[in-house]
């Protein structure tokens, strides 16, 4: 069960340097996708993908540990059998804040961020909060907030 907030939302993003875990080799996939938003937004994005170093003009991480500076925040965007470790892994490598894509959630991730008082939102799009949003999740996000949908 998720227990996203706008606050935990809010606070999320406030974080302008985060890693991105489950970075696509393919540069064609949705986390090439929210690593460009997110970086043309102004965010520091440290890409992570254990099976590469570069992808395009972008260095790759292949782990939180081999990150050039700590963060404290990372968005998870991997198979959701996957998500429990990334989950135990940021909590080793000191960050407390993730942002469980869509997709990636599941209910031992989630029992893993509260076991490890991490703060945590997950079932929501990165792309419709992180502002300045395009139009096309300005308008998801206004459905949402329509049919009382958003967090609160």
């Amino acid at each position: 069960m998720s227990t996203t907030t706008a606050q935990t939302i809010r606070d999320f993003l406030g974080h302008r340097s985060l890693a991105l875990v489950g970075f696509s080799r393919s540069g064609r996939k949705f986390s090439n996708s929210v690593f460009r938003e997110l970086t043309q937004k102004g965010y520091q994005v440290f890409p992570i993908n254990p099976s590469a170093e570069q992808v395009g003009d972008v260095k790759v991480f292949k782990s939180l540990k081999d990150l050039p500076e700590r963060v404290k925040a990372a968005i998870v965007m991997v198979p959701k059998s996957a998500t429990p470790g990334v989950v135990r892994e940021a909590a080793e490598a000191g960050i407390d804040s993730l942002w469980i894509q869509q997709g990636a959630e599941s209910a031992e991730a989630l029992q893993v961020c509260e076991e490890k008082n991490l703060s945590v939102v997950s079932g929501r799009c990165i792309l419709m909060f992180a502002e300045p949003a395009i139009w096309l999740h300005r308008i998801h996000r206004g459905v949402l907030k329509l049919f009382g949908r958003l967090p609160k």
